[in-house]
């Protein structure tokens, strides 16, 4: 593939049974990165659907989005769905996003706009301003976010589960990522911390899911309060951090001429 045609950003969409969910989410995603003059590549992972999410995935295949599929047939988990699509892309910068179209897609392409012409050592995601939830699911993550803080003051964000997630691929593979269940967002931002990547952390209204149903469930808040303690205070972290190459001090990545760029579109 050429230069002109290879992919500027790859992004991962883990989809487990949301054939109602992705009709309505994944075509104004893809028309939001078109309007942007950007290349993207888009990797839905029908993560062990048993309905018809890989069928609606096809379709957008015929209709010649710029779509990868990627099958999972057992369900092991959200993060297990997304380092199976860490494995098909292609492009140098590289995102992780729900599908259940919380982030409008517009949002999603200034998140990236933000980060392409960094030096590559950083982490762009959301913070989610302005957000549509009930009393109870409010409450549970101001509990949380507190958490992280009093753990990782420093961190730079205050909506760690915050996505969509952007991240170069230099940066992506020194994380070495393991969560395959809810746990994979704090771990890629404890991790960065801890490498020294820098948030770009952008304001965004998230809306509701209008479609399809949420799969986190009570047993998520123990996870997360479990794996945050054992990441703070265990030898896995220390251990990784022994390993872990430093990012180098030269850019990771060629910047394109932002005049240039958008002289040629």
């Amino acid at each position: 593939m050429s230069p002109v045609h290879e992919p500027q950003f790859s992004l991962i969409v883990p989809c487990y049974n949301e054939q109602e969910t992705i009709p309505y989410t994944i075509p104004p995603l893809v028309a939001a990165f078109e309007k942007a003059g950007v290349r993207l590549e888009l990797i839905l992972v029908d993560n062990g659907s048993k309905d018809r999410t890989g069928e609606v995935i096809d379709s957008f295949l015929a209709r010649g989005m710029p779509v990868v599929k990627h099958r999972v047939e057992l369900n092991e988990g959200y993060g297990w769905g997304v380092l199976q699509g860490f494995t098909r892309a292609s492009a140098d910068w590289i995102g992780v996003i729900p599908c259940d179209g919380q982030v409008d897609p517009e949002d999603v392409a200034k998140l990236f706009e933000a980060v392409r012409y960094t030096d590559g050592k950083v982490i762009g995601k959301v913070r989610r301003r302005f957000r549509m939830d009930g009393p109870l699911r409010k409450v549970v993550s101001i509990a949380y976010n507190c958490l992280v803080f009093a753990l990782w003051p420093n961190m730079g964000s205050i909506d760690v589960n915050g996505s969509p997630k952007i991240v170069h691929r230099e940066v992506l593979r020194r994380l070495d990522l393991r969560s395959r269940k809810w746990f994979l967002d704090p771990e890629l931002m404890i991790k960065a911390h801890y490498l020294g990547a820098r948030v770009i952390e952008v304001n965004v209204f998230a809306r509701m899911r209008s479609h399809g149903l949420s799969h986190v469930r009570a047993t998520t808040c123990w996870e997360f309060f479990a794996m945050l303690l054992r990441y703070r205070f265990g030898s896995e972290m220390r251990a990784w951090r022994r390993q872990v190459e430093p990012l180098p001090s030269a850019p990771l990545n060629v910047v394109e001429s932002y005049e240039g760029l958008h002289a040629a579109r």
